[in-house]
């Protein structure tokens, strides 16, 4: 008779996150990986009064269609809010977004 081999460690049994959890997360990270959405959003966050979408276009080196529309795919993924002033749509980033993703990833 063989002796079972020795487990190096406790089986896992909880996830960490619960599945609706894990599914907001898996889309917050999926927007992220575009690199242009991520300076975006980087260059956002880096301005605590707000972004107008126009400030973009310049840095880069993209039309003002395309950073509108990687701006609306972080505002849809909960990264951003907006709000208009006049004419302009100004971005902010959202803090508690942003800590919830960095925080799952330094369980």
């Amino acid at each position: 008779m063989s002796t079972p081999t020795p487990i190096c460690c406790p089986p896992v049994t909880e996830a960490a996150l619960n599945l609706e959890s894990a599914q907001r997360l898996a889309n917050v990270f999926a927007t992220l990986a575009d690199p242009v959405r991520l300076q975006l959003l980087s260059m956002v966050a880096c301005q605590p009064q707000g972004s107008c979408a126009c400030d973009f276009v310049a840095p880069l080196k993209r039309s003002q269609p395309t950073i509108s529309h990687h701006l609306k795919i972080l505002h849809q993924a909960g990264l951003l809010t907006r709000e208009r002033r006049g004419r302009w749509i100004w971005y902010t980033a959202r803090p508690e977004a942003l800590n919830e993703a960095a925080a799952l990833l330094n369980c």
